[in-house]
């Protein structure tokens, strides 16, 4: 029997769809979509190239209107949601510790509080030792730790990640997948997480959704049989390996389908 009082979901699209353009050279480029991520669950996206992955991100983020559809947060907050960027999105001026206390700084969080909020999150992600540094002094990896201890510093409702690892070389990229797997799993923040990685996907998903070429709709959903809590040593199992060739073929055509001109 199914629960009489669901809790609702974080997160709810319904025939959500995005155009740009107009006339001739206007361009569908998402849906038309529909999506729920529950409380706490950690969605992640994958599909071609030019899907609408981004897109969706960034109408959930508010940084985007849908042209169609609507897409709703349900949030106890004003400012419910934080967005972690492929290229950092941290401001090189601002030293370490400033650049995690900002979004506290716009919440208007006394300095004291921020600054030992901010600590805390730096020293969660081994960054206590640059505090006082700029993100010029810093890795490419270390940088992206900036950018996640910013998000989760201000205890956001959702977190929407658009491909965060991407730039990072496949060893740095695996140990983060591991850190943010790790931090998720205390945290239980309701994320949705886009990238082109099927391992990624399946190492840090509660679900995992595909997504068609453009415009980009859902073709399906797996959820990975790994029980949590959960480390990155899954990547050896047998089931791993077989959900992964699941996925690429699922995703093998629309891949084909982006290349080929229209």
């Amino acid at each position: 029997m199914g629960d009489p009082h669901p809790t609702p979901p974080t997160l709810r699209a319904t025939a959500l769809g995005r155009t740009f353009g107009r006339g001739p050279g206007k361009v569908s480029a998402l849906g038309p979509l529909d999506l729920e991520v529950a409380r706490g669950e950690f969605t992640c996206v994958v599909g071609p190239s030019g899907c609408g992955k981004s897109t969706l991100l960034r109408i959930a983020a508010g940084l985007l209107r849908p042209s169609t559809g609507r897409l709703e947060i349900r949030a106890e907050t004003d400012r419910p949601a934080a967005m972690i960027f492929q290229d950092y999105g941290i401001y090189d001026w601002k030293s370490v510790l400033a650049n995690v206390r900002f979004g506290l700084d716009v919440q208007r969080v006394p300095r004291k509080d921020a600054d030992a909020r901010a600590r805390d999150w730096l020293s969660r992600l081994g960054l206590a030792d640059f505090a006082d540094a700029y993100p010029a002094a810093l890795s490419g990896g270390m940088r992206q730790r900036v950018a996640i201890a910013r998000a989760l510093a201000v205890e956001p409702e959702i977190l929407l990640m658009d491909e965060p690892f991407a730039a990072l070389d496949a060893q740095l990229r695996t140990i983060l997948q591991d850190e943010l797997l790790e931090l998720t799993q205390t945290t239980r923040t309701t994320t949705l997480f886009i990238t082109h990685s099927l391992e990624e996907a399946i190492v840090l998903g509660d679900r995992v959704l595909v997504m068609s070429a453009r415009p980009g709709r859902i073709l399906a959903e797996r959820r990975p049989p790994f029980a949590r809590p959960r480390s990155g040593d899954i990547r050896d199992a047998a089931e791993f390996a077989a959900l992964k060739r699941e996925l690429w073929d699922l995703l093998r055509g629309e891949v084909r389908t982006e290349a080929v001109p229209a």
